[in-house]
């Protein structure tokens, strides 16, 4: 469950960039028109509407839901048993991005762009009303290897690759906290981040991965999602395109 440093959890992944000059062609269709990354916790009260409004959202065609377990609630008594620092630290990266101190959960962050409160659904439809990724990034599998694809756009700024790991769905009892007594449903955890690469505005990239060992010992029960994403400063910023990939 800890972010693990680049290259630190795939042995023998095969990186390339487009050559100087050369670029990559766009991907045919559509992708996603948005990723919703909600902030919660297992001891929060007021999470379980948000958690569940994010499973609806993962069901829709056009939206990248991921569920980011923080740990600054574990005081109370119950030790989320996905919370992460290191997932607490990336919601305050974007706190500090646009200026802000305060973090709080359920909140819901659209494109690395808008913050919302999770559990109010009507602020989390106008934010994707309105949501839209300019880059269309496709991910096929091409035998015992994903190869995923990202088109040139110089018209945006240089951007990280990163695969985000998640569970489709867990099952929780928790027996303390805000929230004991209750079994709850959880889907699209986050299990772990990885920097596979970087995204070359002027040339695009392409990226193979083995499909060896990146589902774990969750295989029938997890996914990846791809993630190309502007940082300044060590802190998270606009989404520009993403994808999933389901075991």
């Amino acid at each position: 469950m800890l972010f693990r440093p680049a290259f630190g959890l795939i042995a023998g992944l095969a990186l390339s960039l487009a050559p100087a000059g050369g670029t990559i062609a766009e991907s045919r269709g559509t992708g996603p028109r948005a990723v919703v990354e909600l902030f919660t916790s297992q001891g929060c009260a007021q999470c379980p509407p948000a958690d569940a409004l994010l499973t609806s959202l993962a069901e829709r065609g056009d939206v990248v839901a991921l569920a980011y377990h923080v740990d600054y609630w574990d005081y109370i008594g119950w030790q989320d048993t996905f919370g992460s620092k290191s997932f607490s630290d990336r919601q305050r990266g974007y706190a500090k991005g646009w200026g802000s101190s305060r973090i709080y959960t359920p909140q819901m962050v659209i494109n690395g762009a808008e913050g919302v409160i999770g559990s109010r659904r009507d602020a989390v439809q106008d934010a994707l009303a309105s949501a839209q990724l300019p880059l269309k990034v496709s991910l096929v599998q091409q035998g015992d290897m994903l190869a995923i694809r990202v088109p040139a756009d110089a018209r945006l700024e240089d951007a990280n690759i990163w695969m985000v790991r998640y569970l489709v769905r867990a099952d929780v009892g928790i027996d303390a906290g805000e929230n004991a007594g209750r079994n709850m449903v959880y889907t699209q955890v986050v299990t772990d981040r990885q920097i596979l690469g970087m995204w070359e505005a002027e040339a695009g990239a392409e990226i193979k991965l083995p499909l060896a060992g990146l589902a774990g010992a969750e295989r029938g029960n997890s996914g990846l999602a791809i993630l190309v994403q502007n940082e300044r400063n060590g802190l998270p910023g606009p989404i520009l395109g993403a994808t999933l990939y389901e075991f």
